[in-house]
């Protein structure tokens, strides 16, 4: 199965028994919206709903970072995955938090996962059947995670990367927050940007109709920020969500898979021992 697959696509596959889709959107804090109670009141037919803050380190001061290997397991058999599954995210804005459950699946060892290029808005555009009300119950799954350690990077690396200048650290936010000219959408969270970093806001690597360039016109996107394959990667964002598109994209584009700094700018920020660059 191919990382990002099309509506035409999971039109055909759905209702195959090795197949799972699921609503993975997550809205920010100044988003007047619940991903869950959006979910109900429309999805695509059998879908489930993959809470990427429930899929997480309950005892974590940061939002929704990476689950333990055993906590995983225990949360994708409740959702009913086994390692035999194929599985398909979306999100409700069209590709944005779909990523990080791609991303989370790749991290312990699930590759038969992939992003629905256009998310929910392409597919209801095109008149495609939805449901409502909330996900049913899922019959248990049996799953078994091979965690892969290097596919995260904690603060402790990303400083010591930014140091030595080893990988290039591209951050997915807007190109405001980046700078430090607009707020960021957590109060009391300062913006700019680690020193070294450079900006692919996610939004540049989507065509008009909000799905993925193709691959060549991301590998040039990737380049001109610097990416050209001669440095291994890291992505970053806010929280660690839309770095996982940069991440998709980099993967599609033909480069070597970044690896995701899971606090992402808000652990950077908050930190008051790390440099932060403005403009």
């Amino acid at each position: 199965m191919e990382d990002l697959v099309s509506t035409e696509w999971l039109a055909g596959e759905l209702g195959k028994p090795d197949l799972l889709v699921f609503d993975t959107t997550k809205y920010l804090p100044n988003e007047p919206f619940d991903g869950k109670t959006k979910f109900a009141e429309a999805h695509i037919p059998g879908a489930g709903f993959y809470d990427i803050d429930e899929v997480a380190d309950p005892d974590a001061t940061l939002p929704h970072m990476i689950p333990s290997a055993a906590r995983f397991e225990k949360l994708m058999a409740k959702l009913g995955v086994s390692n035999d599954s194929r599985i398909v995210f979306y999100d409700q804005k069209g590709l944005q938090s779909s990523a990080r459950g791609w991303w989370l699946m790749r991290l312990f060892g699930h590759w038969n996962a992939a992003v629905l290029d256009g998310g929910l808005p392409k597919w209801v555009k095109e008149g495609r059947p939805v449901e409502t009300g909330e996900a049913k119950a899922a019959k248990p799954g049996s799953y078994v995670a091979d965690f892969i350690a290097g596919r995260v990077l904690g603060i402790g690396d990303v400083k010591r990367t930014l140091e030595k200048g080893d990988r290039l650290v591209l951050d997915a936010r807007a190109a405001g927050r980046f700078k430090g000219t607009a707020p960021e959408p957590r109060p009391g969270l300062p913006s700019g940007h680690m020193p070294g970093a450079a900006n692919i806001p996610f939004n540049e690597l989507f065509a008009a109709d909000g799905t993925m360039l193709p691959k060549a016109a991301l590998a040039a996107r990737f380049a001109a920020a610097g990416a050209d394959g001669s440095r291994p990667l890291v992505t970053s964002c806010g929280t660690g969500v839309t770095a996982c598109i940069l991440t998709l994209g980099a993967v599609r584009a033909g480069l070597p898979e970044p690896a995701v700094y899971d606090g992402s700018w808000t652990e950077w920020a908050s930190r008051p021992e790390t440099a932060k660059a403005t403009a």
